[in-house]
């Protein structure tokens, strides 16, 4: 059964930076679209960023120039590299891959930014 497991979050002060991990099971980093999704308190969970398997990436635009997903297909991992981190960037981080037709969530990772 493929899994996805976030890791790397925490309470950082504004300005801050984190990087998050998403390790899978089997090889489906290396062979799924795969994207970071968030959710803060009260909000619906919304898209940040996209890395395909040819490594092309796109980013929602309030975290242009201050995220980086990148993909590590030997070791199985997507990450997210935030820095400059904001309180409004303060949300549940999810791991998603898109291998068709199916598609996999990791359970989340807790990103806190407060001074």
């Amino acid at each position: 059964q493929v899994q996805l497991v976030e890791s790397g979050g925490g309470l950082v002060q504004p300005g801050g930076s984190l990087r998050l991990s998403c390790a899978g099971s089997g090889s489906i980093v290396s062979r799924a679209f795969m994207e970071w999704y968030r959710q803060a308190p009260g909000k619906q969970r919304e898209w940040v960023a996209q890395i395909a398997s040819d490594g092309s990436a796109f980013y929602e635009d309030s975290v242009k120039g201050r995220f980086t997903i990148s993909r590590d297909n030997v070791r199985n991992t997507v990450y997210l590299q935030m820095n400059n981190l904001k309180p409004n960037d303060t949300a549940v981080y999810y791991c998603h891959g898109r291998l068709y037709p199916n598609d996999y969530w990791g359970q989340g990772t807790q990103v806190t930014v407060s001074s």
